[in-house]
């Protein structure tokens, strides 16, 4: 599923994409917005893989909103004009789209981003992750991925103890394992995650890390036993 927002400063512009939108079985339109900088206070908090974007918008157009990004998630233009068709291809959009917006052509344009993603995801997969961002309160906090030694969940938030630091985050097991490599990161308790390199013993079913103490729990006893036979 590819999540997105758009930004329009013509409501009936938004509505349109709106409606193709719910028609997409491949995208969840998060947001939409008719003000640029309120779309722009979003994105810093909150990561999409795609932005419908107009061009030629009033205080800030499509080309400024871009470079005011602190990160590039895949653009679609949206516009009226077909002039600026040369400008988008600077910015390296996927697509770009002209007013009004036929479903069959939005459909296109989204099968294109799919594409595109996918093509990212499978390369950034093959690379070696070294580190990850985490959100902690209104900050991306950068964590090497081998200094963490485990993550305890504390209600909806998990602490991420680090060699160094404790970042705090409001985010699920699942989220953030997915960031992590599945070899040295294993769930050994409904509170717990440790990474095995920094273990350094397991005795009377609890792990050791440090000075940390961290139980194993029932049904993860039998899983873990069979994973460490494996290393």
């Amino acid at each position: 599923m590819i999540n997105c927002i758009a930004v329009d400063d013509e409501p009936k512009a938004l509505d349109i994409i709106k409606i193709h939108a719910s028609k997409s079985p491949d995208i969840n339109l998060i947001d939409s917005f008719t003000h640029p900088e309120k779309a722009l206070a979003f994105l810093k908090d909150n990561y999409v893989d795609l932005v419908f974007l107009d061009i030629n918008m009033p205080h800030i157009s499509g080309l400024n909103f871009i470079e005011k990004l602190q990160y590039k998630p895949n653009i679609i233009f949206t516009t009226a004009y077909s002039e600026y068709a040369l400008d988008s291809y600077e910015f390296e959009a996927v697509d770009y789209l002209l007013k009004p917006i036929e479903f069959d052509r939005f459909n296109k344009a989204i099968q294109k981003a799919k594409r595109l993603i996918q093509l990212n995801t499978l390369h950034q997969d093959s690379l070696l992750k070294t580190f990850i961002f985490i959100k902690d309160g209104y900050r991306q906090v950068k964590i090497i991925i081998d200094d963490i030694l485990f993550i305890q969940s504390e209600g909806n938030y998990l602490n991420i103890e680090t060699i160094s630091s404790k970042v705090v985050t409001r985010m699920s097991f699942q989220q953030l394992t997915d960031k992590l490599p599945r070899d040295v990161f294993i769930r050994v308790h409904n509170s717990y995650i440790v990474n095995l390199i920094h273990t350094n013993k397991i005795e009377d079913n609890h792990i050791f890390i440090k000075e940390v103490k961290i139980p194993i729990g029932i049904k993860y006893k039998e899983g873990f036993v069979n994973y460490l036979k494996t290393c």
